[in-house]
């Protein structure tokens, strides 16, 4: 559960940061509105993974739908493909 407090608490930072917990960020405010999030390092890393996750979805999607609209390729053309850049990188 979130806790929802004024950018002001921050004089007491202390008070703030215990109330951080995995799963439960403070949210901070100015003038009722959010401005600010303050969560766990692991909550984070986990929506960082989950960020990740999704740009490699999307895309993977977009090749499915180039490969669908242009055509596939052949395993063996693939296959050479990378054997190609691997070795210009040599």
């Amino acid at each position: 559960m979130p806790t929802i407090v004024p950018v002001s608490d921050l004089r007491n930072y202390g008070n703030v940061l215990e109330k951080v917990s995995v799963g439960s960020p403070v949210y901070l405010t100015r003038n009722g509105h959010g401005v600010y999030s303050v969560r766990d390092i692991e909550d984070e890393e986990n929506f960082q993974k989950a960020e990740a996750m999704i740009r490699l979805m999307c895309e993977l999607n977009a090749g499915i739908r180039s490969a669908e609209e242009e055509g596939w390729i052949s395993e063996e053309d693939f296959r050479e493909h990378f054997r190609n850049r691997r070795n210009e990188r040599r």
